[in-house]
């Protein structure tokens, strides 16, 4: 089992667009089983490759929904196609996100309900995924990784200027910061997470 630092809001990997995997080999299944430990240990849902420094376009989900069904998979490549997000205020529960690349932070965000992910699997074969309501979100966040986008940047201005404001009075912001699962006390203290 390796379990991965997770860079923290300010480093630059987190804030640059991810680069397409070309070749498929013995290391990217070693990132893609990194990334299941690291994702496991923090607990998280979602993770994508630039959250443990990797710079490449690919991220992993893992979420049982209130059905009790497991939605799990890899992408690789990935694009996303996505409904209209719906207007209006994002609902202060329902709406809640949070980011192991923020962690801690939770900040209501309107998102789509419906997408289609299309991309590429771990043996190079063509994957298309539709997904609505928690999982669509999943999928929205962890594709925002590698766009260089984290969910704080997409918030309403006013909240964007107090995400801002709670983050540098964290210390963070700035480059070379990370926490490391089942080592530090952020997001792995034994309740239920929702963080991507």
């Amino acid at each position: 089992m390796t379990v991965r630092p997770i860079r923290i809001t300010g480093d630059p990997v987190l804030h640059a667009a991810a680069h397409e995997v070309v070749v498929w080999d013995s290391q990217l299944r070693q990132l893609v089983a990194d990334m299941v430990d690291t994702m496991k240990a923090a607990p998280g849902v979602g993770l994508a490759a630039p959250q443990i420094g990797v710079g490449l376009a690919v991220f992993i989900w893992d979420w049982t929904d209130d059905d009790d069904i497991l939605h799990k998979g890899v992408v690789i490549n990935p694009s996303l196609s996505t409904t209209r997000i719906p207007r209006g205020k994002p609902d202060p529960e329902s709406d809640l996100e949070g980011c192991l690349s923020v962690p801690d932070f939770r900040f209501a965000l309107r998102r789509s309900d419906d997408v289609v992910l299309t991309g590429k699997t771990l043996d190079n074969e063509d994957l298309e995924v539709r997904a609505r309501g928690w999982l669509a979100r999943i999928f929205q966040h962890e594709f925002d990784h590698l766009q260089g986008t984290l969910y704080v940047d997409r918030l309403p201005w006013r909240t964007i200027l107090q995400a801002r404001r709670e983050i540098k009075e964290e210390g963070w912001a700035r480059p070379g910061l990370s926490w490391l699962p089942g080592r530090d006390d952020f997001e792995g203290s034994g309740q239920d997470s929702k963080e991507a």
